[in-house]
Order: C-alpha cells, then sequence, then structure tokens
C-alpha cells in the first residue's frame, strides 16, 4: 500500500473493518439505504479518511467476496483485540440496520467472529455499551 494512503496506525483496523462490512453488506443480495448510513457514520465514528475509504474502494473492484473476506479476516487478526471488538460492534449494528438479520449476515458473522477468536457475547456487550454512548 502507498505509504502516502494514511499513516494512521489504524490502518489495518480501518481496512479490515471496511473489508468486513463490504462483504455483509452485499451477503443477502441487496444493499439497504440504512447500511449505507450507518456505513457513513462508522467511517466518521472511527475517523476513517476518503483517502483510505477510496484506497480500499479501488482495491476491492472486481475481487471474489471470498477474497475480500479472507483479506478482511488477515486484517483484523493483527489489531488488538480490542479493535476487533469494535469492529465487531460496529458490524452487528449494521447487521441489524434493516432491523431483520438475514440468515447470510449471522452465518458470516459467527464465522467471523470465530475466525478472529471474539466472543458474540463480548461483541452484543460493546455494541450495547457504544449505543448508550451515542
Amino acid at each position: 500500500m502507498d505509504s502516502s494512503i494514511d499513516t494512521n496506525q489504524n490502518l489495518q483496523f480501518h481496512l479490515g473493518l471496511l473489508h468486513f462490512a463490504h462483504v455483509l453488506m452485499n451477503v443477502d443480495g441487496s444493499v439497504d439505504q440504512r447500511e449505507e448510513d450507518i456505513l457513513n457514520r462508522i467511517k466518521d465514528e472511527e475517523k476513517i479518511s476518503d483517502k483510505v475509504f477510496s484506497y480500499f474502494k479501488e482495491t476491492v473492484q472486481g475481487k471474489a467476496e471470498r477474497k475480500i473476506y479472507e483479506e478482511g479476516v488477515e486484517l483484523l487478526n493483527k489489531c488488538t483485540e480490542d479493535e476487533r471488538l469494535t469492529a465487531f460492534a460496529h458490524l452487528y449494528q449494521l447487521a441489524s440496520a434493516d432491523k431483520n438479520f438475514h440468515e447470510k449476515e449471522v452465518r458470516l458473522l459467527m464465522y467471523s467472529l470465530q475466525s478472529t477468536n471474539i466472543s458474540f457475547e463480548d461483541v452484543k456487550l460493546r455494541a450495547k455499551d457504544r449505543m448508550l454512548k451515542s
């Protein structure tokens, strides 16, 4: 990656989060406006720069969803446990954006939690804490 893109220490966290968000938003076959709105809120809240977001969009263009997922796992596994929990709290809220957990979203989240050694109960607690603070 071009070092001029971002010197932020959270680059792996940001890119990992974006990879998972992309896969999660697309897993049910349709991207809802509420999902787009939540993604924009996540981007603002985590201070993901427009450069990083544009870089991400360029790098996933034309890639298979499986490859994007694998890259996301690799990136998040390089992050701290706290960063992984934060990422999955965002993803949990993203999956519930349309008030209807699609079976594929649930499977993806559960498999992803297993791949990154994160507890679902910890994710729910982190998501609840984040909602209380906002």
